[in-house]
């Protein structure tokens, strides 16, 4: 596990080990301590900037999209700045050969793509993750939205990155695993002891930690939130460090993680 950050108290559990606030302040001080870089992979999930009191179907009831102050939009120029700052201190994070996983709707990915390339991170590949059961469009003004992306992208055209080919083709039953990847939301299972706004699922995550890591490696999520990437990580075999700074879901991480712990025993 990478040595302890200044002034930020971490909670260790097994082998991840979670943090309590400020992301970028986290990621200063950890890339200035670890020049060479810490971790092997980034997968994280950063707010989308939706909540702009609208509206959205969950159930089957009408309900607003807003989701915190967290995902208020500060318009496209601020936005667009805050992406650059916090992919620059991950890429500072990420060691040489390493790679990062960003998962975004359409009103994020474009700014985070073009983030990346202003940073010469190398694009590997644009997933579709593509929802069986998306909620239907209300307004019935638009199509329906029923997919993310999630962008792959090496720490810069230097890299040597990993990838388990041979596994995923395996998983994929013998064919090479295409770009387009279809896995139905969070199940009620992975929510026993809470649910955030935006959980991915978890078969996901692990789909990405597995094909991008190497085995015993470790895993970083700057934007925890419910703690998904984390018990990906420790279900493969890494270890993981994550950051989250609402306490509500940092402790719902802590519990979580601590479950994926006993799972793995």
């Amino acid at each position: 596990m990478p040595p302890a950050v200044a002034q930020f108290r971490g909670l260790k559990i097994g082998r991840a080990e979670i943090f309590l606030g400020d992301c970028l302040q986290w990621m200063e001080q950890a890339s200035t301590q670890n020049p060479e870089g810490l971790f092997d992979a980034i997968v994280t999930d950063p707010p989308y900037r939706l909540s702009n009191d609208g509206i959205t179907c969950q159930s089957g009831k009408m309900v607003s999209v807003n989701k915190g102050m967290w995902d208020k939009s500060e318009g496209h120029d601020l936005d667009h700045k805050f992406n650059l700052a916090w992919l620059s201190l991950c890429q500072k994070l990420l060691k040489k050969d390493g790679t990062i996983w960003v998962s975004a709707t359409s009103h994020a990915a474009f700014s985070i793509g073009h983030a990346m390339k202003s940073l010469e991170f190398k694009i590997l590949n644009d997933i579709v993750w593509a929802k069986r059961n998306p909620p239907p469009n209300l307004s019935c003004r638009y199509f329906t939205h029923s997919h993310e992306h999630l962008i792959w992208a090496a720490k810069s055209s230097r890299s040597k990155h990993t990838f388990h080919y041979a596994d995923m083709k395996a998983e994929n039953l013998g064919k090479q695993m295409r770009s387009v990847w279809e896995f139905l939301p969070a199940s009620k299972t992975e929510k026993t002891f809470g649910k955030h706004p935006t959980q991915k699922p978890l078969a996901l995550m692990r789909r990405c930690v597995a094909a991008s890591t190497p085995d015993g490696g470790i895993v970083f999520d700057p934007f925890m939130g419910s703690g998904t990437t984390g018990v990906a990580s420790l279900l493969e075999n890494r270890s993981f460090v994550g950051c989250e700074n609402v306490k509500t879901y940092f402790l719902l991480s802590e519990k979580r993680l601590r479950d994926a712990i006993s799972a793995t025993l």
